[in-house]
């Protein structure tokens, strides 16, 4: 992939750039004349109406900090997009230099990945279109005296004032490597679909306080319009990944295991609640689901699942010194289904692979956390839910963790959706 040749990029960076990222055909529209102490990269595909309103948004900041960060459209396709798609970014290319100009963002550039013979690989999406971006802003930044920041946000969400400043002051005071920043979905259309995306952030929200009352470390959210991190942490952890959806939960999670995610403060992005069939699952795939279905398609795990999962970690935790044979029956007389399921999942052989390689308890400990992430603890409680704890309503999920969380917890669902936006900075 070429990139400037600048003796103040990094190593690391450098052989990033070499071996991982992403090159030809994909560039930026024209070369930057300078470099940037941060990147905000925002993939678009048929957002014609809604990128507008977010480069507002941002136009929003502090004039002295948006003038240190690149802003980078990937204006994205496939080559089997629909006719409305590919018109829709024909006139997003068209007036992208119109918006430049509009919001005063000197530092917007856009990458063509939408254009014949442009376009995204066949069966690939939002995480190659990140991926592009990412990796291009790569060489426009500066290294010199700071590790620059790379901060994902999606086209159809709007940022607050605060935003840059926000994320800049946290990765300032914090020596974790990753961010997530808080989240709150903007009012729908209309009521049926509020009622929906209200339902979905809670489940959202739900999943986190069960992750954070099981003790795990993996109890934040996972948003990609709402996630940032050093660029370093990001070479390191292998850049992005290409996946279709999910790509913000398995690179979040990639992030957390050697350098840290930990919640953001001071500041909230704001989503779109509208439906969406682009990808396989996540908000836009949930929520018109039920708007189709009913909200009965989306039903809420059961507390108890949680409690297995804490009461697994704490077991692990406290017994660090026993085989894996010991942990095993340990984990039996837990749960049979989690039995079952580590040893399916290998942890005979991996406990002891991971005492062997581990110097002390503390490393030992990581080292589990590493094999026993994010998704393996989703796996565990999928599979505690399709074969002895089938799912429920949220009236009979919620109010539980919020009790046992300590609170109150309100009847009405809305209410709930408040007290856990409250609890989880999106406020």
């Amino acid at each position: 992939m070429p990139h400037k040749s600048d003796t103040s990029i990094p190593s690391n960076i450098a052989t990033y750039l070499r071996k991982r990222a992403e090159g030809e055909p994909w560039k930026v529209n024209e070369p930057p004349s300078r470099s940037f102490s941060g990147a905000v990269v925002i993939p678009s595909l048929a957002e014609a109406a809604n990128l507008p309103q977010t480069l507002e948004s941002l136009s929003h900041n502090p004039a002295d900090l948006l003038d240190r960060f690149l802003i980078l459209i990937i204006v994205n396709q496939r080559a089997d997009a629909s006719s409305a798609e590919t018109a829709d970014n024909i006139e997003t290319l068209k007036r992208l230099p119109l918006w430049k100009q509009q919001y005063r963002l000197n530092n917007l550039f856009w990458v063509d990945a939408a254009s014949p013979g442009m376009e995204l690989p066949p069966k690939q999406g939002v995480g190659l279109a990140r991926k592009i971006g990412l990796d291009l802003a790569l060489s426009l930044l500066d290294y010199r005296d700071d590790d620059p920041l790379l901060i994902c946000l999606d086209a159809d969400t709007l940022v607050q004032p605060d935003y840059i400043p926000a994320i800049t002051r946290h990765f300032a005071g914090t020596a974790a490597g990753g961010a997530s920043i808080p989240y709150r979905h903007r009012p729908a259309a209309n009521q049926a679909g509020q009622s929906a995306i209200d339902r979905y952030e809670l489940f959202l929200r739900t999943y986190v306080l069960g992750l954070e009352l099981a003790g795990s470390p993996y109890a934040f959210h996972t948003v990609g319009s709402a996630m940032a991190c050093r660029a370093s942490v990001y070479v390191a952890s292998g850049g992005m990944n290409r996946r279709l959806a999910g790509e913000d939960f398995y690179f979040l999670q990639q992030v957390h295991k050697t350098f840290a995610v930990v919640p953001l403060g001071g500041t909230v992005v704001h989503p779109s609640p509208r439906s969406s069939h682009r990808v396989p699952f996540g908000t836009g795939r949930s929520v018109g689901d039920m708007l189709v279905d009913g909200e009965q398609r989306l039903l809420f795990y059961q507390p108890v699942v949680f409690s297995i999962v804490g009461e697994w970690l704490a077991y692990v935790a406290e017994n660090t010194e026993a085989d894996a044979l010991s942990l095993l029956i340990g984990a039996g007389l837990i749960s049979p289904v989690l039995q079952e399921f580590l040893e399916q999942a290998g942890f005979r052989d991996s406990w002891e692979n991971l005492k062997k390689n581990s110097r002390d308890n503390t490393k030992l400990t990581t080292a589990f956390h590493g094999w026993f992430d994010a998704f393996r603890t989703m796996r565990l409680i999928h599979e505690l839910s399709d074969t002895v704890y089938p799912r429920i309503a949220p009236e009979g999920a919620v109010a539980p963790l919020l009790e046992r969380a300590g609170h109150v917890a309100p009847d009405i669902i809305g209410e709930q959706l408040e007290l856990l936006r409250r609890l989880q900075w999106a406020v």
